[in-house]
């Protein structure tokens, strides 16, 4: 493994950093990419010789120019990978497990919004499972299990407006909103503790951040669902519950939607 560093002179916008990325991410021996706008250089992670990638710089006419290469220290390299994994484990444990508990009160409240995070839950569940699998792997495998995530949240955001809908044409009851805001609390706090552990990692890898794409949404998502829980308090009626799961079901899309992005 070698980490090759370039100075691209015409380097100074997202654009062109986008247009950077969708070239070289079509090799399969780079594993990561660091980009530094203001400075106008690329650090690449890569196996075999550079050669290749000055030869895709090159062809954008960016002004591209090596500065160094040299072999990536198989120490520092490894403990980064299981640092990655830890992280993924441990936000992996926390949702999962308030995937089981929404899930299960979700029934018993008769609450839509709690059914809906604790597919969202899931889905996050599933996301951290295939990010293990990319760990330590090549750029473009990272992005396809991106995509993978992306594509299964959009399945259950489709089908959670199927059952939304359902609901709003008079089947299930008004849902208990102490369980409602109690458990939202609860996941709440696992979802900030979650958005903290991958922040920190501060690694900019597509399925990491995809990971945070997830989580962030979650925790709006909680923060609806309390709101759901004191207006059907309030008002003792479904419909609440009923709105903030179409809702939350919405970010589910739009947070399956920026998953793609990041995957293409």
């Amino acid at each position: 493994m070698l980490k090759t560093t370039f100075n691209i002179s015409k380097m100074d916008c997202p654009s062109e950093e986008r247009m950077i990325r969708m070239k070289l991410e079509e090799l399969t021996t780079i594993q990561s990419l660091e980009f530094d706008l203001p400075a106008r250089t690329l650090q690449v992670c890569h196996t075999g010789g550079y050669d290749i990638l000055l030869d895709a710089l090159e062809s954008l006419k960016f002004d591209a120019k090596l500065l160094s290469s040299e072999p990536v220290d198989p120490v520092s390299a490894d403990k980064a990978c299981r640092q990655e994994s830890r992280v993924l484990w441990q936000v992996l444990a926390i949702n999962f497990f308030f995937f089981a508990l929404e899930m299960l009160t979700g029934f018993l409240a008769g609450s839509m919004g709690l059914v809906a995070d604790s597919l969202d839950m899931l889905a996050d569940s599933i996301v951290y499972a295939l990010s293990l699998f990319a760990v330590g792997g090549t750029v473009s495998r990272k992005k396809n299990i991106a995509g993978a995530a992306g594509y299964f949240q959009l399945a259950l955001a489709l089908l959670g407006f199927a059952e939304v809908i359902r609901r709003f044409l008079g089947h299930g009851e008004t849902p208990d909103y102490r369980l409602m805001i109690i458990i939202s609390l609860l996941a709440l706090t696992g979802n900030a503790i979650c958005l903290y552990l991958l922040q920190k990692s501060k690694s900019k890898e597509a399925h990491m951040q995809a990971s945070r794409i997830f989580t962030s949404t979650d925790v709006i998502v909680n923060l609806g669902v309390i709101v759901a829980g004191v207006l059907v308090c309030l008002t003792a009626s479904k419909l609440p519950d009923l709105i903030v799961g179409t809702i939350v079901f919405m970010l589910v899309g739009r947070g399956a939607y920026r998953i793609l992005q990041l995957s293409k």
